[in-house]
């Protein structure tokens, strides 16, 4: 009698761990911290294409994961606060959109899987060791640009341009990068260049102003601060009937005449799908290369055009792949 009571003492448990086992599996809530660097139209983009590439994927916030999403609103103090708080509670993946967020968070830890976004050079931010083979516990995705077809297409609609300015945060490893490669393409194209630095949102208007009144046109890269204030540049720019060729599509809509860009929500999504592979222990970091987008955009803002006094030809309405303002 004693051996049919264990048997059925043991076999009740195992059917009680076949009940109760998958039920925690089910319940079990995988931890995502997302830190974003300052509110803007491309990183917010950025951000609800990771998140839809996550919910398409079968990881849905509120329901099987969990995202802490936090906005360090261009604060350094706050990037390293938030960072340390997501270790502190041992999230099990960092999202980071744009280049200081993903510095600090790397800063942060050796040991949580880091996708960073809208990065534009992984290798000169020492976030990898090299973009085929990161080695450590960070990757993701660059939103470095087609610098040469945005000045390119300046060339085309200013044929008679001569000298450009750029603007751009200098305390930014991204946007210095970017600068110095568009010096490079605009003295190949025959043009001079003045640069306008700034280092907050701040400086803008007073180094806009400046700039403006020494170029015959000018170039913001994918430059976060720049980006969170187009409207400022563009208000500047408008008055000096300068055109501004921007590095991203949303900048061109928030105030600039044109550019050949990328899609950040598609960016985004393409981070989420890497980050799928990592939750479903598919890839980690290490080995993921970084990735890009190879398709770009032809992107017109009419309203700015009609306040510059500017028309585009129809040969370059013709390839544009989005017009603002039609």
């Amino acid at each position: 009698m004693k051996k049919i009571a264990l048997m059925v003492l043991v076999a009740a448990c195992i059917v009680s761990a076949l009940i109760v086992s998958p039920t925690l599996a089910q319940d079990e809530v995988i931890k995502i911290g997302v830190l974003q660097l300052v509110e803007h139209s491309s990183l917010d983009a950025a951000y609800q294409g990771f998140i839809d590439a996550l919910k398409a994927g079968g990881y849905e916030d509120g329901v099987n994961i969990e995202v802490d999403y936090q906005n360090a609103q261009g604060d350094q103090a706050n990037l390293m606060t938030i960072s340390e708080r997501f270790v502190k509670n041992q999230v099990d993946l960092i999202l980071a959109i744009a280049t200081p967020a993903a510095q600090s968070v790397a800063s942060a830890t050796t040991e949580i899987p880091i996708l960073f976004t809208a990065v534009t050079d992984p290798e000169a931010a020492r976030l990898v060791e090299s973009n085929e083979a990161p080695g450590m516990n960070v990757s993701g995705t660059t939103d470095a640009g087609p610098i040469d077809k945005q000045l390119g297409l300046l060339q085309e609609l200013y044929p008679d341009l001569k000298k450009i300015g750029i603007i751009y945060n200098s305390s930014e490893v991204n946007s210095d990068v970017q600068a110095k490669q568009a010096e490079a393409i605009a003295k190949e194209l025959g043009w001079e260049v003045e640069f306008g630095t700034i280092t907050s949102v701040n400086d803008i208007d007073q180094v806009a102003t400046s700039l403006a009144g020494k170029v015959e046109g000018i170039y913001a890269p994918t430059d976060n601060t720049i980006a969170s204030a187009m409207p400022n540049l563009a208000k500047v720019a408008e008055e000096k009937k300068l055109p501004v060729i921007a590095g991203a599509p949303d900048m061109v809509e928030a105030g600039g005449l044109a550019t050949v860009g990328l899609d950040y929500y598609k960016l985004g999504m393409q981070t989420g799908d890497m980050a799928i592979r990592i939750l479903k222990g598919e890839a980690e970091p290490a080995t993921m290369p970084v990735e890009s987008l190879t398709d770009v955009d032809i992107v017109l803002n009419l309203n700015y055009a009609k306040a510059i006094g500017y028309e585009f030809a129809q040969s370059v309405l013709d390839k544009a792949t989005k017009i603002i303002g039609e």
